[in-house]
């Protein structure tokens, strides 16, 4: 017995001499520096970083470990390794729970990446969250579930009455508030029609605010189940980071965005400026010398033109997306465009500022340009519509009146007046003496020609047959050109057949054999006998 008892003894005896000699192990090998924590004591740190102390940083990381814990969204997969130049960070959705530096490393006798990694696994470990299921708050978050739907159910059948509601009251209103669109004589739009495009867009809006309102409701309800918070998250995150990066990126626009505003701002005020100098000598009050009136609207235009050519050059890098590869390429394409398909349109436009500071002609100016004569009614930079006798619209590109004449019959007038001529031969047996008087006599009695100065008779050539004359007469009435020109050649005929003078040209051959004369019968002699057709007999 006394042998069982000493055995005993001596065992008890071993395992307090074991307990005794751990305690004391631990004791020498317990670490210095101050405990990481999560839940439990994960290890320890000696070192500091930057200009916090050891202690300091060991706290700031505490925190953010107990941070980590208390989220509800925040997972343990989403810690990450971030490596620098000099240290290499562990991080979770992007912030810095533990920044590992050679200090540490040297501490545990490791190399940089293997002591990031050691700390990596211990903080991945003590940060996995422990879940318990909680049947109390899941039956809460159900009947707050069944109540969010029920709500929204309820809500939706006076929804639908608004909506209702509001699509007779539109209807209501056509021929009322809501009439029919026109632009001068032309209907655009009917109001019948436009009642149904104001109600169709309310039944967009209905179904847009339907489809908001039940994106934003499903994220509430799947946060309320565990097994789903994943999904409200993924929602959640579908309509918070295009929002979060449009906000940020108009924050960074916002410098951009109010140089354009200057800059439009002031172009703006600038061209009224400009504008206000181009009215002034348009109409007379602002005089120029060697500037006409009429040079000012093309000349406003031109110099706008480039002012907004070089407007736009300048605020173009500073649109969104304007120093981006695919809208220089896009540029680039309608630049080629421009050039390809556009060379005889500039050389119209060229030509249209050169015959603007020819002055030629202007708007109302009685022209010919080529064969076409008529009234100038639009200058444009591309062409020149004129109007001819025949009401005839005739459109000339600009390049064309660089390459041809043009004689405007206005501007003489505004200065002497209007020399019209006509050409007139007659025989040699006819004095010339006579035929100045006749001609003359005819251009005095037709209507808009001026007497004085009194018309007056080239004789132009002799010709085999004839002699030329040509009558010239002035007028003032360059628009009624074709009427003058009519009723002097019927002065002309009525002189001539009431003087018993034949116009027999160019040149006019007859045998007559009691042929009648060419001189109508009420300008002959009552006695007139035709002459007999003679022959000599030798």
């Amino acid at each position: 017995m006394k042998i069982v008892f000493s055995f005993l003894f001596l065992i008890l005896s071993f395992q307090g001499l074991r307990a005794q000699t751990e305690t004391d192990t631990t004791t020498q090998v317990k670490p210095a520096g101050f405990p990481v924590i999560a839940k439990d004591t994960l290890f320890y740190l000696q070192q500091g970083i930057g200009p916090f102390s050891p202690e300091e940083r060991v706290r700031q990381i505490n925190r953010k470990i107990e941070d980590f814990l208390a989220s509800e969204t925040q997972v343990v997969d989403s810690l990450k390794i971030l490596k620098n130049n000099t240290t290499q960070d562990i991080t979770v959705e992007g912030t810095i729970i533990m920044s590992v530096t050679e200090k540490d490393a040297v501490q545990l006798g490791l190399n940089l990446n293997r002591t990031t990694n050691y700390y990596y696994e211990l903080l991945k470990e003590g940060l996995t969250k422990e879940r318990f299921f909680n049947w109390q708050g899941l039956i809460i978050n159900i009947l707050i579930a069944l109540l969010i739907l029920g709500l929204f159910l309820y809500g939706l059948k006076y929804y639908n009455r608004f909506f209702r509601a509001v699509y007779l009251k539109i209807y209501a209103q056509e021929g009322k508030m809501i009439k029919s669109i026109s632009i001068k004589n032309y209907q655009l739009l009917k109001s019948e029609v436009l009642t149904r495009v104001i109600v169709y867009a309310a039944k967009g809006l209905r179904v847009l605010i339907l489809v908001i309102v039940v994106y934003l409701l499903l994220p509430i309800l799947f946060s309320l189940f565990p097994w789903t918070q994943g999904i409200a998250d993924t929602l959640f995150h579908l309509i918070l980071t295009p929002l979060k990066k449009l906000g940020i990126g108009l924050l960074d626009y916002l410098p951009n965005l109010l140089t354009i505003i200057v800059t439009v701002f002031v172009t703006r005020y600038f061209l009224r400026m400009i504008k206000f100098f181009k009215v002034e000598i348009e109409e007379g009050r602002l005089l120029v010398p060697g500037f006409y009136p009429d040079w000012a609207r093309p000349t406003y235009n031109i110099v706008k033109g480039i002012i907004l050519a070089l407007v736009l050059i300048g605020i173009f890098p500073l649109l969104p997306m304007g120093g981006s590869d695919s809208f220089k390429g896009v540029s680039a394409f309608f630049g080629l465009l421009v050039a390809l398909g556009g060379a005889s349109a500039i050389s119209n436009v060229i030509a249209g500022i050169v015959v603007t500071y020819m002055r030629s002609f202007k708007i109302g100016d009685r022209v010919k340009i080529g064969d076409v004569v008529g009234d100038v009614k639009e200058k444009s930079l591309l062409n020149t519509r004129i109007k001819t006798i025949k009401n005839e619209i005739i459109t000339i590109p600009n390049s064309n009146l660089l390459t041809s004449h043009t004689i405007n019959y206005t501007t003489a007038n505004d200065e002497e007046g209007l020399i019209l001529h006509t050409t007139v031969t007659i025989g040699y047996d006819v004095p010339w003496r006579q035929v100045h008087e006749l001609l003359i006599e005819a251009g005095l009695k037709t209507e808009f020609v001026k007497k004085k100065p009194h018309p007056y008779v080239y004789q132009t050539s002799l010709d085999d047959f004839y002699v030329s004359y040509q009558l010239n007469v002035r007028t003032r009435e360059v628009q009624k050109m074709s009427k003058i020109y009519s009723d002097l050649h019927q002065n002309i005929q009525d002189g001539f057949n009431a003087a018993g003078v034949e116009i027999m040209s160019p040149h006019y051959r007859a045998q007559r054999d009691g042929n009648q004369s060419t001189i109508p019968q009420e300008n002959l002699p009552a006695d007139y006998v035709a002459p007999w057709f003679r022959i000599k007999k030798e």
